[in-house]
């Protein structure tokens, strides 16, 4: 598919000569500082040296001292607390997190995790239920909550009070609960909106921990788990969730908590784990378990203390993974198949597919793979009960949930964001969803949308990676949004021998330009540019730099994002 290149370019030429001058770095490391709003020394010195005292005062989040009175009452009244979370990662390390922490504290105290398909996401009436026959007074709700206003008025009556730790976007009214901690409640003064579920559940336990001058080694040990989090819900890898990102990578690389240590080791243990090995290797694993199975076995892998206990838990998720990316695969090639064989795949602006025996659980990862295939908005329909439930994933710009909106009279349910979204209707209202949903998109999407775009941070040599430059860009991460590693473009470098195919169609090669070292690259995916590459031929290509670790042995990479020949 072919792919827009956008170059970036700096306007703020000043702030990247000072920089390249106090700093004294390359004038292209100056300028992608500049880019992430690092402008002078200071200002990098806590960008490359984050420190854990520059995470914010909990207490300056909305109803922060109300939640924790409410929580010291419970303690010293012994009352039975549920630690309550959603299914997925955020929700289930969340829940970890808080409950491993206050379990120390609160003597009468369990979890709470909804069925998938019975319950479905958030709080639910089962859920509530389960807590009053059991007696349970007080709910802690992690990554859910923030618009169950009819829920919590059901909790109420059974007088069960609810603190809510929610990172999503609170609707017009709040619910009735003791507490309610959300940075994007427009009454709080919280200086930091991006955390994640998990990361809110941090701040709760981190404020119960400076209320009563707890030493910072019982806050610290969670660190790992906040950071898979981060990587997994795709939060913003900025400000505080940078410096709890670069310190929950380093716990996870150096001392990871004994339910992560065991998931590693099933999974495969690396050197040293990134972001991204997070996204790929920890994170499916952990929402497999809510996907194939019951998340509460994630759950009970996290909070773990047992060596033996957690590896049969890990192998037992590693096992449901397996499970999940074969439903995954199947369902993906019986998709493709039915958009090979219909005629108007080609012309169309959006992609819904329907097939009611497919594993609800996955459709969400098969929307995403079609997503990447097709580049278009991308809507993937399945049976479930008595309705069609769908996951549906957009491309870069384009408004998902508006489009959603403008069908909402053939919806049951919808929810979601920009770029993802879920979605329940009536099984004979998929024709005119599927006919409706084209015409709203057709209208509204530009046609530049419909193309992937690679944005490119600088066009340099390849002489220009020096064991120094690498050292520097290599202490930008964690890369993730917000901070992504940046995309290089150089031009008319030539392939040093020949290339090859790999593994499921990837290109790797050696390439150079004139004066420069040879550079080992990768491409993923990229095997159709095989026939195109030829030593003695010029050619263009767009990549990050990575460090590739083999037999212990480390080495520059190029990961090359796209190619472009001459003629």
């Amino acid at each position: 598919m072919q792919k827009r290149w956008v170059q970036q370019h700096i306007t703020d030429s000043e702030s990247v000569k000072r920089l390249k001058e106090s700093l004294q770095v390359d004038e292209i490391l100056a300028s992608l500082l500049v880019k992430r709003q690092v402008t002078d020394f200071d200002a990098a010195r806590s960008f490359f040296r984050p420190e854990l005292n520059h995470l914010h005062d909990p207490f300056l989040m909305k109803d922060m001292d109300i939640a924790i009175q409410r929580i010291e009452k419970a303690i010293a009244r012994e009352e039975r607390v549920l630690i309550y979370g959603d299914y997925d990662v955020d929700g289930t390390t969340s829940v970890a997190l808080v409950y491993s922490f206050f379990r120390k504290y609160i003597r009468n105290i369990n979890f709470y995790i909804p069925d998938r398909y019975k319950e479905g996401y958030g709080i639910s009436t089962a859920g509530i239920d389960y807590a009053a026959s059991h007696g349970y007074s007080l709910i802690i709700a992690l990554d859910c909550g923030i618009k169950s206003i009819d829920k919590i008025a059901y909790a109420n009556q059974k007088n069960i009070d609810f603190i809510i730790c929610d990172h999503h976007l609170p609707g017009a009214e709040l619910p009735q609960a003791c507490a309610v901690l959300d940075p994007k409640r427009k009454d709080c003064a919280y200086p930091y909106k991006e955390l994640s579920g998990c990361g809110i559940g941090y701040k709760l336990v981190q404020a119960y921990s400076q209320k009563n001058n707890l030493p910072a080694d019982e806050l610290e040990c969670y660190l790992d788990l906040v950071a898979v989090s981060i990587a997994s819900d795709i939060v913003p890898i900025t400000g505080e969730n940078r410096v709890l990102a670069w310190y929950g990578i380093k716990k996870l690389n150096e001392n990871p908590c004994t339910g992560l240590s065991a998931l590693m080791d099933v999974a495969g243990r690396k050197s040293a784990y990134t972001i991204s090995d997070i996204v790929f290797t920890i994170g499916p694993r952990i929402n497999a378990a809510g996907r194939i199975d019951d998340a509460k076995h994630a759950v009970n892998l996290l909070i773990a203390d047992n060596h033996h206990v957690a590896r049969d838990k890990g192998v037992l998720i590693n096992l449901k993974n397996t499970e999940r990316k074969e439903h995954d695969i199947t369902i993906t090639e019986q998709a493709l198949e039915m958009l090979d064989a219909d005629i108007h795949t080609s012309t169309r602006k959006t992609t819904v597919v329907y097939n009611q025996n497919w594993h609800k659980g996955v459709i969400g990862i098969v929307a995403s793979r079609l997503t990447e295939k097709y580049y278009r908005p991308t809507i993937v329909l399945t049976q479930s009960n008595d309705h069609v439930a769908g996951s549906a994933r957009s491309v870069v710009g384009f408004d998902l949930y508006e489009a959603l909106s403008s069908c909402s009279d053939l919806l049951e349910q919808f929810g979601g964001h920009k770029y993802a979204a879920g979605l329940t209707m009536k099984e004979e209202n998929v024709p005119a969803f599927r006919q409706r949903f084209e015409e709203v998109v057709s209208q509204t999407i530009t046609d530049d949308m419909l193309v992937q775009e690679i944005t490119i941070d600088a066009c340099m040599e390849l002489e220009n990676i020096t064991p120094k430059f690498f050292r520097i860009l290599n202490q930008f991460a964690p890369f993730g949004p917000g901070n992504m590693a940046p995309v290089f473009l150089s031009k008319k470098v030539y392939v040093n021998g020949s290339a090859s195919i790999v593994g499921n169609n990837h290109l790797k090669m050696m390439v150079y330009q004139d004066n420069s070292p040879v550079f080992e690259c990768i491409g993923f995916g990229l095997g159709h540019h095989f026939a195109e590459i030829r030593k003695g031929i010029p050619f263009d290509i767009c990549y990050t730099i990575e460090e590739r670790i083999w037999k212990e042995k480390k080495s520059v990479q190029l990961n090359i994002k796209d190619i472009r020949t001459y003629g």
